[in-house]
């Protein structure tokens, strides 16, 4: 049996399980070694290199598939450049009532409405604690508990509690699943929570001698002017990068096929041109300089290419795994590597910002 028929038979077999018990069953393979890759040698020219970070290639598991860091270095062997564990809050909480994840099968979406369920953040510590010296890149998504009556302390405590294990943090006010997390976005309150958890990272780099990359989530469903409020607000802090975008709670042009009507963020292929235009826009509005990964609908390397001529340096995916399986690992960073060729290209660098003024052109 083919390697090509056997991913197919096991997604198969995943989507005839509840979703959320699908997503379970393969963490679960996952640590038990089960589900493995090779992830074998990158093209060098996928390189890329930020703050003080080596990223192999551009492509990175997104923060949500691994909330309690159980699995980092199993998804780092499937070929992904770095992975981001997360979101974690500082006690344990279950999240919303199951179901809360619904598939799309005829969109390939997939909407969830988790509520940031994950073991806090003692947990989270000791598993990483067990694999430092493994190596790779592992961020670290921080998020607020959902009754927590200082919701800014608790990402500050995010920061206390894993600056010497991260390799970068995301700052995640964009989940819409808990409630009012959105509203930190207002420029009021993300000033506040960017002052401290920026005076967090500070505080704790005269410590542990590394000032740890602090990057912010943001939601594609913000309006223009609450868009350059944050940027603005990201530059003045001296945040190190944006990540564009988590889910949306917008449904227009679904096939309206499945439980498309129910309640959490959409993710996957009906996500990418709302998160894509909302990227170049955030292109445009920091410039050249600011780090941006790109989230929402990769599930090609044409979508890939498109995130990174759209503004970004690097890429996340996760729900677009539900639907073509983890070989689309590989068949992305090699499809990057033949877009190189095909431009006559050294480097995704040299391809960023082709098309930033097209796609921030485009209302979504």
């Amino acid at each position: 049996m083919t390697a090509g028929w056997l991913e197919s038979l096991t997604l198969k077999g995943l989507h005839a399980l509840e979703a959320e018990t699908a997503h379970r069953v393969t963490v679960l393979a996952m640590k038990t070694g089960l589900l493995s890759g090779v992830s074998g040698t990158s093209d060098p020219r996928l390189a890329v290199q930020f703050w003080d970070l080596h990223f192999p290639n551009p492509l990175g598991m997104a923060a949500g598939f691994d909330k309690n860091a159980e699995v980092p270095d199993a998804l780092l062997k499937l070929g992904f450049g770095f992975t981001e564990v997360g979101s974690v809050t500082p006690i344990a909480q279950p999240g919303n009532p199951r179901p809360r994840v619904f598939r799309l099968p005829v969109d390939e979406g997939v909407i969830n409405r988790y509520g940031f369920n994950n073991d806090g953040h003692a947990a989270m510590r000791k598993r990483l604690l067990s694999r430092k010296s493994a190596g790779g890149i592992v961020g670290i998504n921080v998020g607020a508990n959902k009754d927590t009556a200082d919701r800014v302390g608790d990402y500050v405590s995010g920061i206390t509690e894993f600056a010497d294990l991260a390799s970068f943090f995301t700052v995640n006010i964009s989940s819409p699943n808990t409630p009012g997390l959105r509203d930190l976005q207002a420029r009021s309150a993300l000033a506040e929570l960017l002052e401290g958890v920026a005076k967090a990272r500070s505080d704790c780099a005269d410590k542990t001698g590394r000032k740890v990359p602090l990057l912010l989530k943001i939601a594609p469903d913000i309006v223009a002017e609450d868009l350059k409020d944050i940027v603005e607000e990201v530059l003045e802090n001296a945040i190190d990068g944006l990540i564009v975008s988590n889910t949306t709670v917008d449904r227009d042009g679904l096939s309206r096929s499945g439980p498309y009507q129910a309640i959490g963020g959409l993710s996957g292929k009906p996500l990418f041109r709302k998160s894509t235009i909302v990227l170049a826009k955030a292109r445009k509005l920091a410039g050249p300089g600011l780090p941006i990964i790109g989230v929402g609908g990769i599930d090609s390397a044409e979508t890939a290419w498109s995130k990174i001529t759209a503004g970004a340096d690097l890429l996340q995916l996760y729900s677009s795994l539900v639907f073509k399986g983890p070989s689309l690992i590989g068949e992305i960073l090699s499809g990057l590597s033949a877009k190189l060729d095909q431009h006559g290209l050294t480097s995704l660098r040299e391809a960023r910002d082709r098309d930033v003024d097209a796609w921030a052109s485009e209302t979504h």
